[in-house]
């Protein structure tokens, strides 16, 4: 016998270095002399989704960091969420999670077939008959911790920490990017049935940090509001409007290795400490890249001392953080090992001149290697290496001319990962190659300077000898500063608050602009509270701006319930 009356559909369809020694690398691989010149599969297969009582959601005592914390139902939907790994990409069980939520509700959800899905509440309170209001955030979140902190993300729980007025994670990222979003649009969900609300369509979207894969590939046909509210920014008080568009560039080197000689000891050098951070919200405060700095140490190492040889290197991770570690490994004759640990020295102590009010924790060692090593790269192939990291653009390339201090064109050098070499290589004397891949994340709110940009890396991989593959970028969110949700949103935030919000774009990518284009005449706006450090393991958040956050958010879809 069915548990409830209601039937839930579930759909599935388809749908810089220094300027003068980049010039001169740019001229070598042209064949100019060097000249120094001066200056989820997620979604299950379709689907009636069958009334019977599910299984209840995870339950238990809140996290001690979260006791006490108001609102109380925000922060316990944090606390559970906390303990369901969610990698972009492997968002099943956080989406088996909200499946379950929508059940135990008597809620009708839908799924389309990457995995997004949208629960859907009635209008209650009086606000039976208003416009649907969509609210929505992403379920997945950036992976990162500190290499001494060990954490399997595919399996481990967050373990959150409480530090006066913050929430913080033990040596991970925290997930409140976006997870303090999610939850506000299940504690919307989760009022009682007297409460004077608009009917709601809550959207999880998932993939947002590796791609944007569920904005771009949602079905708009689950969506019938044209009001959304994205609550995925991270400065409380202030409206967002507009975001910067974006695309990545994955270059591809194979390069020749011969034998490690004899006599050479092999050596890490090893940068961390770094801050890191959100390659569009960080990236005008000129934090350190850990790939960056590991490229010059191996290249002073290797003008000291000629003999030298790389052997690898691995640093960075996620597209959209900065890198805040990199280990770069390298060979040097045993009688020299003086000579190049002081080269490392002497280039730490010039990047802590250079960084060291910014980077205070900061740190370049080298030590005796990990892992033993049979092989290193050719003296050609080593400098091929480094040249490309040291030329590829890294940073703040313009900022508005329109708006005053808002970055307007980025890219982030983000990741160097050795991997497999393609079957076929090797050269004519059966020499073995290595492979490495670089990743790097360009924004822009203009998509012809987004290309230029692009189309700089695709040139200067090519004249380094990689392959390039470059997806299709993706667009911004245009700010729309009459809009109607604006000036609400804008007015409610100031009454609570007590001071007029600033109204302004961001340099970060949000779904607002790919969704606006599934849902013509969309009409959005984000907001939320604030969290520092996202895409890093010193991402906080910050637990008195998400009581007033939630306040906002309630008061916004009051009145949004009383409009016909």
């Amino acid at each position: 016998m069915l548990a409830r009356s209601a039937l839930l559909f579930h759909r599935q369809t388809s749908r810089t270095a220094p300027l003068r020694s980049a010039f001169v690398r740019c001229a070598e691989h042209l064949g100019a002399p060097g000249i120094d010149i001066p200056v989820a599969s997620l979604a299950p297969p379709a689907r009636l989704l069958h009334t019977t009582a599910a299984a209840a959601m995870p339950s238990g005592e809140l996290p001690a960091a979260l006791q006490g914390l108001q609102p109380e139902s925000l922060w316990r939907f944090f606390g559970e969420l906390s303990t369901i790994p969610r990698p972009s990409k492997h968002e099943g069980r956080v989406l088996d999670w909200l499946k379950r939520f929508a059940e135990d509700r008597g809620l009708e959800w839908q799924q389309d077939s990457v995995g997004n899905i949208v629960v859907r509440r009635p209008g209650s309170g009086g606000g039976e008959a208003a416009p649907p209001v969509i609210v929505q955030g992403h379920v997945d979140m950036v992976c990162e911790k500190n290499a001494d902190v060990a954490h399997d993300f595919m399996e481990d729980a967050i373990r959150l920490v409480r530090k006066g007025d913050w929430i913080t994670a033990d040596g991970t990222t925290l997930g409140s990017d976006n997870g303090i979003g999610v939850c506000a649009a299940l504690a919307l969900l989760d009022m009682p049935p007297t409460e004077e609300l608009p009917p709601l369509e809550c959207l999880f979207t998932v993939d947002e940090e590796t791609g944007l894969t569920g904005a771009f590939q949602l079905d708009g046909g689950m969506l019938r509001g044209r009001t959304m509210l994205n609550l995925d920014t991270e400065d409380w008080g202030d409206v967002f409007i507009g975001c910067a568009g974006g695309g990545d560039s994955v270059l591809r080197l194979e390069l020749e290795q011969e034998g490690l000689p004899a006599e050479y000891t092999v050596l890490d050098i090893q940068v961390k400490g770094l801050l890191g951070g959100h390659s569009g919200i960080n990236i005008q405060e000129d934090r350190g890249n850990a790939v960056r700095m590991a490229a010059a140490t191996v290249e002073a190492v290797l003008a000291a001392v000629p003999a030298a040889r790389v052997v690898g290197m691995r640093g960075g991770d996620k597209r959209n953080a900065i890198a805040r570690e990199c280990t770069a490994t390298v060979a040097v004759p045993v009688d020299q090992l003086d000579t190049a640990s002081s080269c490392v020295a002497s280039r730490f102590a010039s990047f802590q001149h250079e960084y060291g009010l910014k980077e205070p924790g900061l740190a370049i060692t080298a030590a005796p290697a990990a892992a033993p090593a049979s092989a290193c790269l050719t003296p050609a192939a080593g400098q091929q290496l480094v040249d490309l990291l040291l030329t590829l653009p890294h940073g703040v390339i313009k900022y508005s001319h329109a708006v005053q201090g808002l970055v307007e064109t980025s890219t982030n050098l983000a990741s160097i990962k050795p991997v497999d070499a393609s079957a076929t290589a090797g050269n004519a004397s059966g020499a073995s190659k290595a492979a490495f891949v670089v990743q790097c994340a360009t924004r822009s709110a203009l998509m012809p300077a987004l290309e230029q940009v692009r189309s700089t890396i695709a040139r200067i991989g090519r004249m380094c000898g990689a392959e390039v593959e470059q997806d299709d970028a993706y667009p911004g969110w245009a700010p729309n500063p009459s809009s109607a949700i604006v000036k609400l949103t804008a007015d409610t935030i100031g009454r609570i608050t007590g001071k007029a919000p600033e109204v302004k774009a961001i340099h970060a990518g949000l779904e607002c602009g790919i969704i606006g284009e599934k849902l013509p005449g969309l009409d959005c706006v984000s907001y939320g509270p604030t969290i520092t450090g996202a895409h890093s393991p010193d991402e906080q958040v910050r637990i008195s701006t998400v009581l007033p956050f939630w306040e906002a958010t309630l008061d916004i879809v009051h009145q949004l319930a009383r409009r016909r």
